[in-house]
């Protein structure tokens, strides 16, 4: 059985585990997406509710999963799993939160820091999301298909760490064929997910 593209990439925990340094807030690690995975995305956005959660162990997360996901989306599914079996591994939670999004408006557009402790993020279709660590004067943008851990307010000795603020791109300003967003985040599974709006404007 051949080894996905994901899980050759991830076996490398290193880089990932880096979010755990106290100085540290955001990790991002660059990773192109299959041809299969991109089909696979594009399948889900045409048949598929906007939002798609599952919540429990892994395994029972697998079964969630599987259940909802239709044989062509599958190389989705499977990615999918593999950043929850990543993210357990690095944060230590042994019960996920993972939520697939259909993003088309401007949602999530202020800098904020998220009620959580750590959070992972992929975006399968559309712009990556956006950071800044001097209050919005530079801002960054991961590519799509990157994965990124960032720390929220939760996470042991936040405060002491370099304050990155992030958000979803905008996307009333962008090209029609940019304006749809496919992501996926993964949180503890008692997560609020609730962000923290008042930090920048």
């Amino acid at each position: 059985m051949s080894v996905c593209p994901t899980r050759r990439h991830l076996e490398k925990l290193l880089p990932f585990r880096g979010i755990r340094s106290p100085q540290c807030s955001l990790q991002l690690h660059e990773m192109d997406l299959s041809p299969s995975l991109q089909q696979a995305a594009e399948i889900y956005l045409m048949g598929k509710p906007r939002l798609l959660m599952a919540r429990g162990s892994l395994s029972e997360v697998t079964m969630q999963l599987e259940a909802k996901c239709s044989e062509p989306a599958r190389p989705l599914v499977q990615d999918m799993l593999v950043l929850a079996e990543l993210y357990r591994a690095v944060s230590g939670h042994q019960n996920l939160h993972v939520r697939l999004e259909r993003i088309t408006t401007d949602s999530c557009r202020k800098f904020h820091v998220d009620c959580v402790d750590l959070r992972l993020l992929r975006t399968y279709v559309g712009p990556g999301v956006q950071w800044t660590a001097d209050q919005g004067h530079s801002v960054h943008e991961a590519r799509t298909g990157a994965v990124v851990f960032l720390k929220g307010k939760h996470f042991p000795r936040w405060s002491e760490a370099e304050k990155i603020l992030h958000r979803s791109p905008p996307l009333s300003s962008r090209p029609a064929e940019e304006r749809v967003r496919l992501l996926l985040t993964i949180d503890e599974a008692g997560a609020c997910g609730d962000a923290n709006f008042d930090m920048v404007a």
